[in-house]
């Protein structure tokens, strides 16, 4: 019995840690070339929003056309977007990302 209660315990405090996925407008760019992130090497897809900027988990840089277009490419401009997802560990993990700017 006292196994049981202390699992449950543990199960509510571990649900309670997890935030939902939340939709929000954010910056959309290379976190190397845009967003001043250095923790990976080669370009990579990111997002900027609470003033914090956040690689992505869920899409690639290219998922959205060639990343080093002079006029779309994420290497080269910041973009805007509504994006569905939550941050784990550090990194935001996406479900869904809309370009606003189109």
């Amino acid at each position: 019995m006292k196994k049981i209660l202390l699992l449950s315990l543990f199960m509510i405090a571990f649900s309670c840690g997890n935030k939902e996925e939340t939709t929000q407008v954010a910056e959309i760019s290379c976190g190397q070339c845009k967003l001043g992130l250095d923790s990976e090497s080669g370009c990579s897809l990111a997002v900027r929003f609470d003033d914090k900027a956040y690689f992505v988990d869920g899409f690639g840089i290219d998922d959205f056309g060639d990343a080093h277009d002079e006029k779309i490419g994420f290497c080269n401009v910041i973009r805007k977007g509504e994006i569905t997802g939550k941050v784990v560990g550090g990194r935001f993990v996406a479900s869904n990302i809309k370009l606003t700017d189109e």
